[in-house]
């Protein structure tokens, strides 16, 4: 292959955005060259390495855009910390069924216990699956949206938050909501209804979203088309940080203990 036909692919591939060929043409012809490898061997090693490359840049941008607060997957959970909850039901949702179905799914239970660590590993397996994901703690959508209602922009952003194929929704119960909030919350969880999933964390009871919500007919109606296609996992274990913060209230004893010897 002469230098101009070299300099002519390689302006084609740069305009085709074809960005990893670009970077192992070189030593793979070389490659190929030397193993005698045939041209369609050729095309499949780099069409394959091209479209490998594209889906990890897609599936990194999607992570950057959908506002994670914490990137620990499903093998980073500790669920021998946590025997109340089941494995084998955590597997299930991996599996994106309940995405695909439309369905919600709600993470009960006491500050510290893994609530967000399982509701972003999930959607680490959406992203990772191409589904369109985003993630945001409750009081800031709360106020989101009535800054949208303000500078009346609210059904261009409950139309944005309406079209995410899986919506994180972290920390409800976690601050007080005026009925305005309420109702703004209302307003989106009826467009997502059967249409798109929602993840809910919360550390309030369903019995207890009468106060969070602030008005029991609201809450009643959220709570409805919440739970009608649902999975509750509910976990009634230890703080993690706590576990934590034993952990290290014991190490630095055993180094005084050692030092005072």
């Amino acid at each position: 292959m002469n230098e101009l036909t070299m300099d002519r692919l390689k302006e084609n591939l740069e305009s085709l955005k074809m960005k990893n060929t670009l970077e192992i043409l070189d030593n793979y012809l070389e490659r190929a060259v030397a193993e005698k490898l045939n041209v369609v061997d050729v095309l499949d090693h780099i069409f394959a390495e091209e479209a490998k490359s594209k889906r990890r840049r897609a599936y990194e941008k999607q992570i950057q855009m959908s506002g994670f607060p914490i990137k620990k997957t499903l093998d980073d959970f500790d669920f021998s910390f946590q025997p109340s909850i089941d494995k084998r039901q955590i597997d299930e949702l991996a599996t994106m069924r309940f995405l695909e179905n439309g369905e919600n799914v709600v993470f009960l239970g006491p500050p510290g216990v893994g609530k967000t660590h399982l509701a972003s590993a999930l959607g680490l397996v959406a992203a990772r699956h191409r589904f369109s994901t985003y993630y945001i703690n409750c009081h800031q959508l709360i106020e989101q949206l009535k800054k949208a209602h303000f500078e009346n922009r609210l059904p261009d952003r409950l139309k944005i938050l309406s079209k995410y194929r899986m919506l994180i929704i972290d920390e409800i119960g976690y601050l007080p909501m005026d009925i305005q909030g309420a109702n703004l919350f209302f307003q989106l969880i009826a467009r997502r209804y059967e249409k798109t999933s929602t993840v809910f964390t919360s550390n309030k009871t369903f019995s207890q979203w009468n106060e969070v919500f602030a008005d029991v007919t609201i809450a009643s109606a959220i709570l409805d088309r919440v739970l009608h296609h649902c999975t509750v996992v509910n976990i009634k274990g230890e703080s993690y940080r706590l576990k934590e913060r034993k952990e290290f209230m014991r190490q630095k004893q055993q180094i005084v203990n050692t030092l005072i010897r």
